[in-house]
């Protein structure tokens, strides 16, 4: 079958209805310019002049602020909080980070600091479980040592708090293979306490990551557990 071209209609187009006052947009149509679209070709000849790596000027210039923003603490009163980590976990703090005040790394190299850590936290210690120390069925444990075979400063402070509470303070009761603390798991290397109840001491928390590898360690032998520390290292 062949089509066949249609003729053109010759009759006249019905009017269509307008509504009387109505605008009559085939005029206004008429006026309107449409914009061009042409686009102006790229100069892919172009190269930058600086062929400095950008991204790596970057990261150094992070790392950088991050040095300068250390955290700091003005060992204000009245701080103590519960501080969790996840839903089931809570950390109770005597002090908390702050904006202004001494530095976690000028703390940590001050002597002096050992004895002010320890008796703030044995006056919270005491206050919270209260009669229960004197069972004689508590002892004190902390994070494993990293870094340096020297005794930390979270070591020194729990053995003077031991001393100040009455109790054991295990020392180097873990022990953790890795440098990294997110995702750390310790084992232990000494026998573990005969106390069924542990203190869990850190001088300064942020993420929790080493409080929670310890929960994991002594929780499946039975231990009843609270966790302590003296600065929560997070707004």
């Amino acid at each position: 079958m062949i089509d066949k071209p249609i003729p053109n209609l010759q009759f006249p187009l019905p009017k269509r209805c307008v509504r009387e006052g109505a605008i009559a947009l085939d005029e206004v149509l008429k006026d309107i310019e449409v914009p061009s679209l042409d686009v102006p070709d790229l100069d892919a000849s172009f190269t930058p002049s600086r062929t400095k790596d950008l991204f790596a000027e970057k990261s150094r210039a992070a790392w950088k602020d991050v040095q300068q923003a250390e955290a700091r603490c003005d060992f204000a009163p009245n701080k103590v909080r519960i501080s969790y980590r996840n839903p089931a976990f809570g950390i109770i703090s005597l002090w908390k980070k702050s904006l202004y005040g001494r530095t976690l790394t000028d703390i940590k190299s001050d002597p002096d600091m050992v004895g002010k850590f320890a008796v703030g936290m044995n006056t919270l210690i005491r206050q919270i479980l209260g009669n229960s120390l004197a069972t004689g069925d508590w002892c004190i444990v902390t994070s494993p040592k990293r870094r340096h075979k020297e005794r930390n400063f979270a070591s020194l402070i729990s053995a003077k708090l031991a001393t100040l509470l009455g109790v054991n303070f295990y020392e180097d009761l873990a022990e953790c293979h890795s440098k990294h603390r997110v995702g750390a798991v310790f084992t232990l290397v000494k026998e573990p306490p005969t106390e069924r109840n542990i203190i869990v001491f850190d001088d300064f928390v942020t993420t929790g990551a080493t409080m929670l590898s310890m929960r994991d360690l002594l929780q499946p032998l039975g231990y009843n557990l609270i966790f302590f520390t003296g600065i929560n290292n997070k707004l």
